[in-house]
């Protein structure tokens, strides 16, 4: 949910925004509602197609601050029931949740553009030498003491990735305190030449 395009602030509101979207040639078939997969709510909407007679069944829901979707198609209807009946059987975290996505406890609180001026310390830029125009979208982890502790690439070459990786270990923020006490918070920034729109501490340390 830290890099998606969309006006959308959870699985809930992404889903909603996917079928209010839908090209022309595509119709809805079930709009969406709430239904439980694995003992977890999910939100569910169906499309499809009359000119190729295809399907498409979307489930999704949210983990902490990611949006997870199911996304089944085929010209059988019966096959696709079926299909969404066997999700049954996978095991999902407890709060896998159409609106989660806060986080906290045992788990890092998410904050979308969490790494703005007011709450870094200290920033190395890293400096990309090679002149390539693919955004780099990365998440972090930062521990309760304000240091960068996982570093998750979404898509990098192996050399943006070094540079950024070591760039990112020389951060530091101001600890995030959560109900009195420091805690952990995952965030995304986006690195190299952004697809949409980026915060303002995200701009600031993309080096073309």
């Amino acid at each position: 949910m830290f890099f998606t395009p969309f006006p959308a602030n959870n699985a809930l509101e992404l889903v909603n925004y996917s079928k209010n979207h839908l090209q022309a040639d595509y119709k809805v078939e079930l709009p969406p509602a709430r239904t439980t997969v694995a003992g977890h709510p999910f939100t569910f909407y169906a499309y499809w197609s009359p000119i190729a007679e295809l399907h498409w069944y979307v489930l999704a829901t949210e983990i902490r601050c990611h949006a997870v979707q199911f996304v089944l198609t085929s010209r059988d209807t019966k096959l696709l029931e079926s299909l969404v009946t066997d999700l049954n059987k996978i095991k999902l975290p407890e709060e896998a949740n159409p609106t989660a996505g806060a986080g906290g406890g045992d788990f890092p609180v998410c904050i979308k553009d969490y790494a703005t001026d007011e709450n870094v310390i200290t920033r190395v830029d890293p400096v990309l030498t090679e002149h390539r125009f693919n955004p780099v979208p990365v998440r972090i982890i930062i521990d309760k003491e304000g240091k960068v502790k996982h570093i998750h690439f979404l898509s990098a070459f192996p050399d943006q990735a070094k540079v950024i990786t070591d760039a990112l270990n020389q951060w530091k923020f101001k600890r995030y305190m959560r109900g009195g006490k420091p805690a952990e918070v995952e965030t995304g920034i986006m690195f190299g030449r952004a697809s949409h729109p980026m915060g303002r501490a995200a701009s600031n340390a993309a080096t073309e």
